[in-house]
């Protein structure tokens, strides 16, 4: 299971930090990735790394305001975000992919958290 964290109201240009926290059983071979949907929209790919080697890739458009990262002790994948943006506004979801197969696309991956809603607006 999943569980994801961290979502709140942020002013624009303000930094906010997701947690992804794995329950229940192992991940430790999967493929992590965040996904967001914004109201109204589909759900995109945001970032997605490697449980076992730390392996990153971002949406183009999000490189370099967002670091993926995981902390294997705590069994926690985080999401970094730096100068947000009103765009950013969405529910941000994390999920694993068993097969790793390092897609960008939700269908890849079986297991999602709730989603935690991030807001910015001032």
């Amino acid at each position: 299971q999943l569980q994801a964290s961290g979502g709140g109201l942020v002013q624009p240009g303000g930094s906010l930090r997701l947690s992804c926290a794995a329950f229940g059983r192992t991940f430790s071979n999967s493929v992590m990735g965040w996904f967001r949907q914004a109201p109204g929209k589909e759900r995109e790919f945001v970032a997605l790394i490697s449980w076992s080697l730390g392996t990153t890739y971002y949406a183009d458009s999000l490189k370099g305001r967002f670091t993926i990262s995981r902390d294997t002790a705590k069994n926690t994948v985080y999401l970094q975000m730096y100068n947000l943006k009103p765009e950013d506004t969405a529910v941000y979801y994390c999920a694993a992919d068993g097969k790793r197969a390092y897609s960008r696309s939700e269908y890849a991956y079986e297991y999602w958290g709730q989603g935690t809603l991030v807001t910015v607006s001032s």
